[in-house]
């Protein structure tokens, strides 16, 4: 099973690491301690991270002068595979990532969700914006 520090968690969520601390402390994530060091498990982590893409209300302001580079760490929120592919969901701070792969990819790099993973994103077109 997959485990992140809070300084990871903060990272993968795109909050700072006192915030996952508040949500450690009032309950809203569960942690435990390895090595001396307090960590969230994968499962854990990744039900926070589709819990917080579902309940955020982007502040088109900010969306607008943002352009998201093009390699985004995330993590596996979902996996759903069936006989040839897979459909992998991943939570990347702000932005839900939704891959297609051969069931087999995904087998060989242990997709599962809590795993973190990064998201490589090449398009033909691609739209910057500013306000």
């Amino acid at each position: 099973m997959s485990t992140y520090r809070l300084a990871e968690a903060a990272e993968i969520l795109g909050v700072s690491d006192d915030t996952v601390r508040r949500w450690v402390d009032a309950g809203r994530v569960a942690a435990s301690t390895a090595d001396g060091r307090a960590v969230i498990a994968g499962a854990d982590l990744a039900v926070l991270a589709e819990s917080l893409a579902d309940s955020r209300d982007p502040d088109p302001a900010r969306a607008s002068a943002v352009s998201a580079r093009n390699r985004l760490t995330g993590i596996v929120v979902r996996v759903k595979r069936d006989a040839v592919m897979a459909q992998v969901d991943l939570i990347c701070g702000p932005y839900r990532i939704v891959s297609l792969m051969s069931s087999e990819a995904a087998d060989d790099l242990g997709l599962e969700p809590g795993v973190r993973a990064v998201a490589s994103v090449k398009s033909t077109n691609v739209v910057v914006e500013r306000p």
